[in-house]
């Protein structure tokens, strides 16, 4: 169309020519300003696999890099050597002390009934009952250490605490399973089926980016443009950026990954029936900002200026607050050497 435009137009040899320009009538549409920020994906649940208890040497090792496992599934066992001699030991010692409890209250129940015939002190009939609450006592006592015992047992298998796929398996058989290392998570799962974009964003927008705000997420990886809105707002500012947390929920989906990178449009300003411009077709000079239109006089079109103030910038999309209306024949193309009053003729 430029090129067109340039082998008719010879107006800027001679002035006093018609000047060939395409035009476009000014429209009203909504008009929306977006924030772009960089974030990365995360994952709602993502679990680090500790041992309950203090952990141990690795017997044997129940899941592969890449399973999917679900929430209870045992993957370790470790050495339980010593829990089961303790859970051995203290039923024992609860079996001896039942032993000796029903001796006691056999003992009590015949002294209870010689006492009730005459028969023997009432020293020794306390003595008999005495025996029996302290041998109930102390079953009481053991049985709580063999409860306790058993639990340490259990903390010799380790669950999963999450469904999800197993990102990292870093232990093998023989090794300490501690959870956590100097190298990072021995096992770590990642449920990718609830996943959210992250960034930061400068508190100046704290006002105008709340829970529900529209959000355009492009995953430059995947080549995918998601629409969804903001799903959390931080309700703190950090101290070094000066900026929020802001989060967006994703659909789920194989291709996105935790940590893959992300751009994320935040729509901090929205106006329906916004009149809205090419950027390129502003101009400037010593009176302010204006653009060129096409006027019809007479049967003939004219170049007349227009000043406006204008809004925000979208992209290469201005908003118009004032000084066109809907309908106005705006010049898109051509409009560079135009002057005041000068006579047009269209391309199309």
């Amino acid at each position: 169309m430029q090129e067109e435009i340039s082998t008719l137009d010879t107006s800027s040899s001679n002035p006093a020519k018609i000047k060939l320009v395409a035009i476009a009538p000014v429209q009203q549409k909504e008009f929306s300003h977006y924030i772009e920020l960089q974030g990365k994906i995360d994952a709602e649940n993502i679990s680090y696999i500790a041992p309950r208890g203090m952990g141990g040497q690795v017997k044997q090792v129940l899941v592969r890099q890449g399973d999917r496992v679900r929430k209870g599934q045992l993957l370790l066992r470790l050495d339980d050597a010593i829990q089961r001699q303790q859970v051995v030991a203290a039923r024992q010692q609860a079996g001896g002390i039942q032993s000796q409890l029903s001796l006691a209250r056999s003992v009590y129940n015949r002294q209870k009934n010689l006492w009730e015939q005459g028969i023997g002190t009432e020293v020794q009939l306390l003595t008999a009952q005495t025996n029996v609450s302290t041998l109930e006592a102390q079953l009481r006592q053991v049985n709580e250490s063999v409860k306790l015992a058993q639990e340490q047992l259990s903390t010799a298998s380790v669950y999963s605490d999450v469904s999800g796929i197993a990102d990292v398996v870093n232990i093998k058989v023989g090794e300490i399973f501690q959870g956590m290392t100097a190298a990072g998570p021995q096992i770590k799962i990642v449920n990718t089926s609830n996943l959210k974009v992250v960034s930061n964003i400068p508190e100046n927008y704290l006002g105008t980016v709340q829970k529900g705000t529209a959000v355009v997420v492009y995953l430059p990886d995947a080549n995918r443009t998601i629409n969804t809105t903001v799903s959390f707002t931080g309700a703190s500012i950090d101290v070094i950026n000066r900026g929020f947390v802001v989060e967006a929920k994703l659909p789920s989906d194989p291709a996105f990954k935790p940590n893959q990178l992300a751009t994320m449009k935040i729509r901090d300003y929205s106006a329906p029936n916004s009149v809205v411009i090419p950027l390129n077709t502003l101009q400037n000079d010593e009176k302010g900002k204006f653009v060129m239109v096409a006027v019809p006089e007479k049967g003939k079109l004219f170049a007349r200026k227009r000043m406006v103030n204008i809004g925000r910038l979208n992209g290469d999309e201005l908003e118009i607050k004032t000084g066109l209306q809907p309908g106005d024949q705006l010049i898109t193309e051509g409009f560079a050497s135009l002057y005041e009053g000068q006579q047009l003729k269209t391309s199309n």
